[in-house]
């Protein structure tokens, strides 16, 4: 078996503009597309989002006979649940101790609860549908470096006990050359082959009637007294009971979820490294931005090594291959048996402003319109979680933790973050008065792109490898902000809420804007 594979024999992933890396699980499991929504429907449920939340959503729902139709522009998985790196932890990374902070102790234990029954449903589907996807349990390891140790884990291990965590301090973690000193080991943790996953829920969702359509982009949701509708690009619109928004980040909702949480880009190398010689486990340390590390394979004749980590808001820095390495370093350092680096790519992470993603019902809208984001760096259990919870929510169950979740919440005590975040977003307009980053088009090397001022506008233009310019209005459509290149991914990426588009066309990749890049204004039509 090839890097990451669960035994399927799939075809590469396509690398185009969309994703100018390509992450393990993608390199050996090819995108899963099926037919555009090609006219009006109607069903029970609309989930907009093919992703870790809208297929559990839609599978979920669909095991219990309600009719479901899941949308999205591109292949199931092909947004950033193919880009983890599938860790399954209840060992939230934003610390126990600060959460108890956030949303007091009984929060904590709501939280610890329902990440644990996340992973536990994850293993039931698995074996239930017999699922290869090489899912496994096993230990996780939280490390505080020198330069960051403190009391930190004293105070993570007596709130984690109180969150009802299974954890205890260990002399160091398991690792043959690198002493990690003493560290707090949570038993019980997970991973598994995120696109193996999806695909088999995928397929059972269809098993079960459901409708999946991909290259179907959804331009608008709307809620009502009686049915929501999702309408495509192409004008077909789906009429349901409810919609459920499962977009990473919320595409109908133009400013309210966007003040309560940010965008950043995570870095992650895949390292070979000798059969065996790094023990299966979880890792993380307490730096910030942290690192995370984790075993895949096999891959070739040994393992794969993943390190993850060096984060920075989206479109607030160009510097990836500086990232890279300095990640290559680190693990290097510690992993001295590693061989050659195989894989590198970066993932889009939502981070809430209070360290709990928002689930359910979508905030000054109607009953039927649901949302899941603001996954921080737990995406696989944070969408299992929004499956469980929006499908009570639809079905009119109770769920205990509706309120922890609920995106209405305002967090009084996170009043500071929420604050310097909104500022951060503000300072990026300043980048309408500054000159073009380059003095004309022709500094514009094949493969990369800069923003040129052309009178009061912006606009965004790349040469691509065969040296033809694409230009673009460098607007963003969401709310204004000035784009910025990103050499890594080849994409225009907005440095306020995180929207991301192509090079060439500018269709929208990420939200919050569904809306793509225009032409530039000179080349508007009148």
């Amino acid at each position: 078996m090839g890097p990451c594979r669960s035994g399927a024999t799939t075809a590469k992933m396509n690398t185009s503009a969309e994703n100018a890396t390509t992450s393990c699980w993608q390199s050996g499991f090819g995108p899963s597309r099926r037919t555009p929504l090609a006219a009006d429907a109607e069903a029970d449920v609309c989930i907009v989002g093919a992703g870790i939340a809208g297929i559990t959503t839609a599978y979920l729902l669909a095991r219990e006979g309600v009719r479901v139709i899941v949308l999205d522009d591109g292949p199931v998985g092909g947004g950033e649940t193919g880009r983890t790196t599938a860790h399954l932890a209840s060992a939230l990374d934003d610390r126990w101790f600060e959460l108890e902070r956030l949303h007091g102790r009984g929060g904590a234990r709501l939280a610890a609860q329902s990440h644990m029954a996340a992973i536990d449903a994850i293993e039931r589907i698995v074996a239930d549908a017999g699922i290869d996807c090489g899912f496994t349990r096993l230990d996780g390891y939280l490390f505080a470096p020198p330069e960051g140790a403190g009391d930190v884990l004293e105070r993570e291990l007596e709130a984690a006990l109180r969150a009802g965590h299974d954890v205890r301090f260990v002399p160091q973690a398991p690792f043959e050359r690198f002493d990690t000193g003493p560290c707090l080991c949570f038993a019980n943790q997970g991973q598994f082959h995120p696109l193996a996953y999806l695909s088999a829920l995928a397929a059972s969702v269809e098993a079960r009637g459901g409708r999946i359509h991909t290259g179907s982009r959804v331009a608008e949701i709307r809620g009502g007294s009686t049915l929501a509708t999702a309408r495509t690009a192409a004008g077909a619109t789906v009429s349901a009971r409810a919609v459920v928004v499962a977009t990473n980040t919320p595409i109908n909702d133009r400013v309210t979820m966007h003040t309560k949480q940010a965008a950043y880009r995570s870095f992650v190398i895949g390292l070979r490294v000798p059969r065996g010689s790094v023990v299966q486990a979880l890792y993380w340390d307490t730096l910030d931005p942290y690192h995370y590390v984790r075993i895949a394979g096999p891959a070739g004749d040994g393992d794969l090594l993943i390190v993850g980590g060096e984060d920075h808001k989206t479109g607030q820095a160009d510097d990836g291959a500086v990232r890279f390495a300095r990640l290559e370093a680190w693990a290097r350092e510690r992993f001295p048996m590693a061989q050659e680096t195989v894989h590198r790519w970066s993932g889009q992470i939502i981070e809430p402003v209070d360290a709990l993603a928002f689930i359910g019902r979508n905030p000054g809208d109607e009953d039927n319109v649901y949302i899941a984001t603001g996954d921080s760096g737990t995406g696989m259990t944070h969408g299992t979680i929004a499956g469980m919870l929006i499908g009570d929510l639809i079905q009119g169950r109770e769920n205990p933790w509706r309120e922890l979740y609920d995106p209405s919440r305002i967090s009084p005590q996170a009043s500071k973050d929420f604050a310097l975040e909104n500022l951060n977003v503000v300072r990026q307009y300043s980048a309408w008065v500054r000159a073009s980053e380059v003095d004309s088009e022709a500094d514009i090397v094949p493969g990369s792109g800069a923003i040129l001022r052309h009178g009061l506008h912006k606009v965004a233009v790349h040469r691509d490898d065969d040296g033809v310019l694409h230009r673009l209005d460098a607007t963003c459509p969401h709310l204004g902000c000035v784009v910025a290149w990103n050499s890594t991914e080849r994409t225009w990426d907005c440095p306020c809420h995180g929207s991301r588009f192509a090079p060439d066309d500018g269709h929208a990749l990420n939200g919050p804007s569904s809306v793509a890049l225009s032409p530039p204004e000179t080349e508007k039509s009148p």
